[in-house]
Parts: structure tokens; C-alpha cells; sequence
């Protein structure tokens, strides 16, 4: 018994960046982490704060419904939001809320695909794409 109460312990104190570490989640990053590389060869690695201003940022190339990620995602990664265009609940977006978010690459990039033309008016590039997921593992 003392055992498992070490464990959760040791579980409880863990930083929420331990917490959030998925191999599925991480590939995918490295994989944005490639393709930034060969788009920018001074590339120096992915930015939480950056991925927060993209995830905060009123844009004005997009749909006038989302001008912003927080338009459906409301202001706390960490709350629940609601689709701006048809109303339907969405899951939080943090990865210490949501721990299987970005962890099917497939569904990643369907996301951003469709989710960055409506909010940006354009596909993000992989270094937006690794700097939002390094905010959201973070969140």
C-alpha cells in the first residue's frame, strides 16, 4: 500500500509537461520540425509563446464567423468551446484536459487544413503548426 500511495505522489508532483508527453503527439512535432527545418534552415525549434499569439490573434484573411482560434475555442485552451459556424460542442483543446488531442496525425492535419484556411484564410505553415502544439501540450 505504501507503494501505491508513493507512486501517486510522485504522479501528483510530476509537471504537467511530463504529464502531457505522448510518442504519438511527438512524431508528429518532429515531424513539423523536419519540414520548418527545410523551409527555414535557421530554424531553432518551435515557440509556446508564438503558438499562444497564433492561437490568439484576431486574423482578417479568414471566415468573419472565426476570426480567431478563440472564436470556437474560447480564451482557456482548457475550457470546452462551441463551434462558431454550426454551434456544436468541441472538446478543450489542452493537452492536460484532453490528453488524446493531436496524437492521430490524420486528424491533425485535417484540422489544421480546414481550421487554418477558415482562421487565417491560408494553410499554416509547420512552423505555426508545431508552435501551436507546443502551446497546447504546455496548456
Amino acid at each position: 500500500m505504501n507503494r501505491v500511495l508513493f507512486l501517486a505522489a510522485i504522479l501528483a508532483a510530476a509537471p504537467a509537461a511530463v504529464m502531457a508527453a505522448d510518442a504519438r503527439r511527438d512524431a508528429i512535432i518532429a515531424d513539423y520540425a523536419v519540414q520548418a527545418g527545410k523551409a527555414a534552415p535557421g530554424f531553432a525549434g518551435f515557440s509556446a509563446r508564438r503558438g499562444e499569439a497564433l492561437f490568439r490573434t484576431r486574423w482578417a484573411g479568414g471566415d468573419e464567423r472565426t476570426p480567431s482560434c478563440t472564436a470556437c475555442h474560447t480564451e482557456n485552451p482548457r475550457a470546452p468551446g462551441r463551434n462558431a459556424k454550426t454551434g456544436r460542442p468541441i472538446d478543450p483543446v489542452a493537452v492536460s484536459v484532453n490528453p488524446a488531442r493531436f496524437t492521430d496525425r490524420d486528424e491533425v492535419e485535417k484540422q489544421f487544413r480546414r481550421d487554418c484556411k477558415s482562421v487565417l484564410g491560408r494553410a499554416c505553415t509547420p512552423l505555426e503548426k508545431g508552435d501551436y502544439l507546443t502551446f497546447m501540450r504546455e496548456q
